[in-house]
């Protein structure tokens, strides 16, 4: 009987986590740059990722940083082919910065989602990052 109530918590953990996390719905096709979805970087995991769906065809992606600093290690494009694309990005950000632009080696996928992994770091008031992922059509 433990076994089973041990089973169904972890169940529920993982359904809630699952709901916690909105996907972006696309709706345009205009060229430009688009906001794609945003997160909280909770600092629980050490990486977040954001679901794209809808018109997600991007020829380059970057992420905004508002709200608290954050060291982002990398970033994580997967296609709903399968395919994935990693980048290096290293880059310790402070509120209110961007990523480079990052040009994506297959523009004709559809992405399935973006996943980022990051380090915490120290703030004075432990502030969330609140990141921003923006397509350019």
């Amino acid at each position: 009987m433990k076994k089973v109530s041990i089973l169904l918590c972890l169940l529920c953990i993982t359904f809630m986590a699952a709901l916690a996390q909105e996907p972006a719905i696309m709706f345009s096709n205009k060229p430009g740059w688009h906001k794609i979805g945003e997160v909280k970087a909770d600092f629980k995991m050490e990486n977040e990722s954001i679901a794209v769906m809808g018109k997600d065809k991007f020829k380059s992606i970057l992420l905004k940083v508002t709200d608290a600093p954050i060291n982002i290690a990398n970033i994580e494009v997967i296609y709903e082919s399968g395919d994935k694309e990693d980048f290096d990005v290293k880059n310790e950000m402070k509120p209110n910065s961007e990523t480079r632009v990052i040009d994506l080696k297959s523009p004709n996928q559809e992405i399935k989602k973006v996943v980022f992994t990051y380090k915490t770091l120290p703030n004075s008031q432990a502030d969330k990052a609140h990141v921003e992922l923006y397509g350019l059509k």
